[in-house]
C-alpha cells in the first residue's frame, strides 16, 4: 500500500541539501580485513558503518593497495544508498575519489530503479536526472581501474538460504574446478545448508554491522524502505572471490526476476537481481575494476518452477531451507506471507502435500485468509506483492495444474478460488514451463551444459 510522504521528501532534501562519503579505513589483523566508513548528513549525523571479512590463510600483501581501495570504495558507495535514503539528499560530494561521468550515471541509475520500490511506496514522485548530483573535492584522484587479478577457475556461490541458491548448490557440485560459499551476516538456515552442501569448511561469512544511528532516525521519522540489497551482494562478492582467487561468482537469479512488481512500469522489488542490473554490472567491473572476475547468474534461463523442480530433488535441504522474510530472525515460516504462499505453491507440483506441510507446518492452500495474498500473485490484484517472488504466469501455471490432479475430488480453499478468478485468463501450461529456456544469459558453456544436464534438457547448437 502506498503512503504519501511526498512532502516529507521534500522538506528532508531542503533541511538535509547534502550527504558526504567522508571515507574509508581498513585494517587486516588476525586473519580479519576490518572496514570502517564514514558518512555525514549534512554536518549533523555521522554514521560508521563496518564489515569485518575473514581471510583465512590468505595474505593482502599480494595485492595492489590501490586494487583493495577501489573494492572497498565500491562497496562504501553501495553502502552510502541505506543512509542517503534517510533524506535524499540532493547533493552528494564523493571524498576518497572521483568517478567519471559515466560511473556518475551508472550509480544514479542504480539509485533510482534500485529505489524505485523505496519511491512508489512513500508515494514520492522523482526523475531520475533530477534525483541527486555527484560531487568531488579538487584534489581528488580517479578511482583506480584495470587491475591484473591471480584468479583460478573456481566459483563462489551467494548462499541466502532459500532454494534458489540451494538448488544452484547442487547444480555446481559437479563443477570441477570447486565451489566456496559466501554470505552476509548469514542466518541459522543458510549455515545449515552450506554443511549439507558439504562446503562448512569453504564458507567465507562476511559480517556487516549498520551505524545504530540509522535505526535511530528511521523511528524519528525519516525516511525508510527498500534497499538494492543484491547489488551490495554483488560487489562485496567479487571483493572475496578476488581475495580467494576465484574467477567466478554465481548468482542464483531467475529469468522471473525481471517481471515488474507494478505491472507497465519499472517498479522492480527485485531491479539488482535483474537481467538488466546483471549485465550493467559486469559492464562496470569489467571497465572500472578488473576483467579478471567473472559475475553470472547460473539459473538465469530458468523460470522458478524449473527451479521449483531442481530443488525437490534434494530432500536433504527440506527441513532446512528458509525464503520467508517475516520468520527469518526466528528461522520460521510464517505462513501468513506472500513469500511463504508463493513457494509453497512452486514445490506444489513437485512434493506430495504431506511432505509440504511436514516442511511449513500446515497446508496452505486450505488458508482461506491468504486469498488477498493469492490475487496479488496471480495478477487479480493490480500489482503483485513487493518480495522476491516469480512471475504471474509461473503461478498460475502451478495451480492450473495442481486443480487437474484432483479429478473431481474437493478442491482445496484456494484452488476453488483460483479456478473462480481465473476462468477467462490464458496461461501456459506445466509442461512448457518445465522446457523453457531463457537465452538471455551469461553462461558459459561449461555451466551452461551442468545445468542442462541437471535438467534433462537436449543441448542445442548456436
Amino acid at each position: 500500500m502506498q503512503g504519501n510522504n511526498s512532502n516529507t521528501f521534500k522538506k528532508l532534501r531542503k533541511n538535509y541539501p547534502l550527504i558526504t562519503y567522508e571515507g574509508f579505513h581498513w585494517q587486516a589483523q588476525n586473519s580479519i580485513l576490518s572496514i570502517t566508513y564514514h558518512f555525514n548528513i549534512s554536518g549533523k549525523y555521522d554514521f560508521f558503518p563496518k564489515y569485518e571479512i575473514p581471510l583465512a590463510d590468505h595474505n593482502l600483501d599480494s595485492f595492489n593497495i590501490s586494487f583493495i581501495d577501489s573494492m572497498i570504495f565500491h562497496i562504501g558507495m553501495v553502502e552510502l544508498i541505506s543512509y542517503w535514503k534517510l533524506t535524499c539528499s540532493p547533493r552528494i560530494l564523493i571524498k576518497p575519489f572521483r568517478i567519471k561521468a559515466f560511473q556518475q550515471d551508472w550509480w544514479r541509475k542504480l539509485y533510482f530503479l534500485g529505489l524505485s520500490e523505496f519511491f512508489y511506496l512513500n508515494g514520492i514522485d522523482v526523475e531520475e536526472n533530477s534525483l541527486l548530483t555527484f560531487e568531488f573535492e579538487k584534489m581528488s584522484k580517479l578511482v583506480g581501474r584495470n587491475f591484473s587479478l591471480d584468479s583460478g577457475n573456481g566459483v563462489l556461490v551467494p548462499v541466502g538460504g532459500g532454494k534458489d541458491s540451494l538448488a544452484t548448490l547442487s547444480v555446481l557440485s559437479g563443477f570441477s574446478e570447486g565451489q566456496m560459499a559466501f554470505a552476509i551476516n548469514p542466518g541459522m538456515a543458510t549455515v545449515e545448508s552450506v554443511k549439507i552442501a558439504g562446503l562448512e569448511n569453504n564458507f567465507v561469512k562476511v559480517e556487516r554491522i549498520l551505524d545504530p544511528l540509522l535505526i535511530t532516525l528511521n523511528n524519528k521519522g525519516f525516511l525508510n524502505g527498500h534497499t538494492p540489497f543484491s547489488a551490495l551482494i554483488a560487489f562485496v562478492s567479487s571483493f572475496v572471490a578476488s581475495l580467494y582467487g576465484y574467477r567466478y561468482i554465481a548468482l542464483s537469479n531467475e529469468s522471473s526476476a525481471n517481471e515488474a512488481t507494478i505491472p507497465g512500469t519499472n517498479i522492480n522489488h527485485q531491479y539488482s537481481k535483474s537481467f538488466d542490473f546483471e549485465n550493467s554490472f559486469r559492464k562496470y567491473i569489467v571497465n572500472f575494476i578488473t576483467r579478471d572476475l567473472y559475475y553470472f547468474s547460473l539459473l538465469r534461463p530458468l523460470n522458478e518452477l524449473q527451479i521449483a523442480s531442481l530443488f525437490s530433488q534434494n530432500p536433504g535441504y527440506f527441513k532446512i531451507f528458509r525464503s520467508c522474510n517475516v520468520g527469518s530472525k526466528t528461522n520460521s515460516w510464517c505462513c501468513k506471507c506472500s513469500k511463504c504462499l508463493f513457494t509453497y505453491i512452486m514445490l506444489s507440483p513437485f512434493l506430495t502435500t504431506e511432505i509440504l506441510v511436514s516442511i511449513f507446518g500446515e497446508n496452505l492452500l486450505e488458508k482461506k485468509t491468504l486469498i488477498p495474498l493469492l490475487d496479488q500473485l496471480t495478477g487479480i490484484a493490480p500489482e503483485k506483492p513487493f518480495e522476491c517472488i516469480g512471475t504471474i504466469d509461473e503461478v498460475n501455471s502451478a495451480l492450473g495444474y495442481l486443480a487437474s490432479k484432483y479429478a473431481g475430488k474437493e478442491l482445496p480453499a484456494l484452488l476453488k478460488h483460483h479456478q473462480k478468478v481465473t476462468e477467462n485468463i490464458m496461461f501456459t501450461g506445466l509442461p512448457n514451463q518445465l522446457i523453457s529456456w531463457n537465452e538471455c544469459h551469461n553462461l558459459h558453456d561449461q555451466f551452461e551444459k551442468l545445468l542442462k544436464d541437471k535438467l534433462g534438457i537436449e543441448i542445442t547448437s548456436r
